[in-house]
């Protein structure tokens, strides 16, 4: 098979580019910009283009397929000269599922837990050694790529409900027709796509409708717009809470109650890497799913202790006894809460200091701010920062540090749009070590070196 993907240097693009080239396929590919890691990974794997851009002298009768990314455009020159030579063009969740049609598929959705979900039950999969593929939005430890396509019988796929392709506008979750379906939660996202949350939420109403007869979907039971969903579907469905759990010398332990086998019931405290109320609720989730692929929960639990989250998933940059520096991906309003309120909890007795950065699409939206409400309430000191040439380049409305601190409604907020100056104040609360420290962000902090931040200290 010869592929080629046009906008190979996307995260899931460049991975499933180097699935493929492992698994023996002829891999192309091009894009207008690549940057690290994916850069090294390509070059390393002799996938880097020679130049950047878009040729139309890379498309050709004699290529079997196209994989076009969401960085293309629908007028891009190579995608317009594929659809005039009549080429077979997917998108990567398209393509994804044409790879694991034949195989029994678990697809994880929702607006936040996705990748960590994912993870958890990747996790507890090949701790015994069970053989499966996966397709998941973060590298993990243990796992060389991000996909992997292979003749297992099962997939694991963490399903985002963002579009597919300039030229496919279904989200993504909408290809995989999973057997066993996970919806974590709903909160609105993606506002460029869904202006509504109605049509937001509408998308995940659809992904329950896409389970096949005989699928299952478990799903998250303290949201009410899911509860609504699933009881009105016929799909057989299985639904979570969040487990009973215990916090000491900051270490989360789930209060499991076992019946042993010849022993009286006991109380077991199961001693976890990760904490916060929205882990273990995606660790119930990865439980339920286990469970329906026919492990028990002796095993869950002894393989849940090994894992260590996601990167950029409440990732520990450093720790001492005074101060733990957190990194997170949180952008979305409900990611940020739920990331804030789970360090303060594992740190009760200890002040916190929250940085967010306003990156997506989403967040640089005016009409979208009001939506962060009290999302850093937990945090004894809130900074926010956003870059205005970023929302001139997304060419969003402009708006002002004052319309920042009236959305978020934050009695101690920074507001920042200078990238040094943020950087100044965060050196001087790593210095201070008197409050652990919390950096969430999906951009780059308008090209702050984090790491080089927490090594000064």
């Amino acid at each position: 098979m010869k592929i080629h993907f046009i906008a190979i240097g996307g995260a899931l693009m460049h991975n499933l580019a180097l699935a493929l080239q492992q698994k023996g396929y002829s891999i192309t590919g091009s894009d207008d910009e690549i940057y690290e890691p994916s850069r090294s990974r390509l070059k390393k794997a002799g996938l880097l283009p020679s130049e950047m851009g878009w040729n139309i002298n890379n498309i050709n009768s004699g290529i079997d397929a196209i994989i076009v990314g969401m960085h293309a455009r629908a007028n891009n020159p190579e995608l317009l000269k594929a659809q005039e030579l009549g080429l077979t063009i997917y998108s990567y969740p398209e393509y994804i599922f044409l790879q694991s049609k034949n195989k029994k598929r678990v697809v994880v959705g929702g607006s936040h837990g996705k990748t960590t979900t994912t993870s958890m039950i990747m996790h507890i999969l090949k701790f015994y050694q069970i053989d499966f593929d996966y397709a998941v939005g973060a590298q993990l430890d243990g796992f060389e790529l991000m996909v992997r396509l292979s003749d297992a019988p099962l997939i694991i796929i963490e399903g985002d409900e963002y579009l597919s392709s300039p030229i496919d506008s279904l989200p993504k979750f909408l290809h995989y027709s999973p057997d066993i379906a996970v919806i974590t939660g709903i909160a609105w996202d993606h506002i460029n796509v869904f202006p509504t949350f109605k049509k937001y939420k509408k998308q995940f109403k659809k992904f329950i409708e896409s389970i096949p007869r005989n699928g299952v979907l478990i799903y998250y039971n303290d949201d009410v717009h899911l509860k609504k969903f699933a009881s009105k579907s016929k799909i057989a469905s299985i639904s979570y809470n969040t487990p009973d759990f215990t916090i000491d010398n900051h270490k989360t332990y789930l209060s499991i109650d076992y019946n042993f086998a010849i022993k009286e019931k006991n109380t077991v405290g199961i001693p976890l890497q990760i904490f916060g109320k929205h882990n273990l609720q995606n660790f119930q989730a990865a439980r339920l799913v286990c469970r329906e692929l026919g492990l028990s929960d002796l095993q869950i639990f002894d393989a849940i202790q090994e894992f260590s989250g996601a990167a950029k998933r409440l990732e520990t940059l450093s720790k001492n006894e005074q101060q733990v520096i957190f990194k997170d991906f949180a952008h979305a309003p409900s990611k940020v809460k739920a990331t804030i309120n789970a360090v303060k909890g594992q740190y009760p007795e200890r002040k916190l200091v929250a940085a967010l950065e306003l990156h997506t699409f989403s967040s640089l939206n005016i009409g979208f701010l009001d939506e962060y409400l009290g999302s850093m309430g937990a945090a004894d000191k809130a900074y926010v920062y956003y870059n205005n040439h970023t929302v001139k380049m997304k060419k969003l409305e402009e708006f002002q540090p004052a319309d920042v601190k009236e959305a978020f409604y934050h009695p101690n907020l920074k507001v920042f749009t200078d990238s040094q100056k943020l950087h100044n104040q965060l050196q001087i609360d790593v210095q201070k070590q008197s409050a652990n420290i919390l950096l969430m962000s999906s951009g780059n902090w308008g090209g702050i070196d984090i790491l080089k931040l927490v090594e000064e200290n």
